[in-house]
């Protein structure tokens, strides 16, 4: 009797520098940080892309001629709130009505407030959670009918290492992310024999424009070097003692959409230098 078992052969596109040649990717939050870099990878691999966010007209499509002119793809955008459901669903039929298709969905968009449980705004919980986790819900709703009748699809969503431990004064931040994490496998058990995955990315502190102040200011508060504040403050949970990068973020999802990651589904990566070890 013959066991041996027949593998998937994996697509040529793979070989190359291009692997997601002819693909289409959605990106949320992506005008600025880590949307930004992992656009710019998704659009190195090939994929054409759909940016959103928020931004001055003029900058927005000075980025878009950047990026088509480095990348030698297709940048378009949209303004959609991503607190807001019907500005979800118009996004994502206008991407299939332009494009075609949706292949890659990357759920970045998010925002953040610190305050203890009883001080909590309502008004930012509600934010924070619709924005964080409500929009990733409605995203891949949206995109799924297409990706189910094509038989393939990749959906990365942006957690945080707070989608897998707590933080003090993160209440809103801490259960978005958890509900992401549990948002995902629930796709990914849903999606197994269709072609398509769902995973999680769960960075600890990444290095973007948006850390910078906070850093200045605890230096200045605490009378300390903003070195120090790096080290002891800010990346006090996190054993390697550097940020991760935009760059590191972008890599990682280039390869999650790849041939590569067709059996990786389900999954709530840590990339947050041991922070979850502990």
């Amino acid at each position: 009797m013959n066991l041996a078992v027949k593998q998937p052969t994996m697509t040529t596109g793979m070989t190359t520098g291009r692997s997601l040649a002819g693909k289409v990717s959605l990106v949320t939050g992506s005008t600025s940080g880590i949307g930004l870099g992992i656009a710019r990878a998704l659009a190195a691999a090939g994929s054409d892309i759909v940016l959103n966010g928020f931004g001055k007209p003029a900058e927005v499509e000075s980025l878009q001629a950047e990026m088509a002119a480095q990348f030698n793809v297709d940048i378009s955008f949209s303004p959609a709130d991503m607190s807001k459901p019907e500005a979800i669903r118009h996004m994502i039929e206008q991407v299939h009505a332009d494009l075609g298709r949706l292949d890659i969905l990357v759920n970045n968009a998010g925002i953040q407030h610190v305050a203890p449980l009883q001080d909590f705004p309502v008004e930012k919980w509600d934010a924070i959670l619709a924005i964080n986790l409500s929009s990733a819900f409605h995203t891949t709703r949206l995109a799924l009918p297409a990706m189910l009748k094509n038989k393939w699809g990749r959906i990365v969503n942006i957690a945080s290492a707070h989608g897998l431990v707590g933080s003090p004064f993160k209440s809103a931040y801490v259960a978005a992310k958890h509900g992401i994490v549990g948002l995902t496998k629930v796709t990914a058990l849903e999606t197994a024999e269709q072609g398509i995955t769902a995973n999680a990315s769960c960075p600890g502190y990444v290095y973007t424009p948006l850390v910078q102040a906070p850093i200045e200011g605890q230096a200045k508060a605490h009378g300390i070097p903003r070195e120090q504040v790096i080290r002891d403050v800010l990346l006090q949970q996190q054993p390697n003692k550097r940020f991760a990068t935009v760059e590191e973020l972008g890599h990682l999802t280039v390869f999650l959409a790849s041939d590569a990651a067709n059996s990786i589904t389900g999954v709530a990566l840590p990339v947050d230098g041991g922070w979850v070890a502990h």
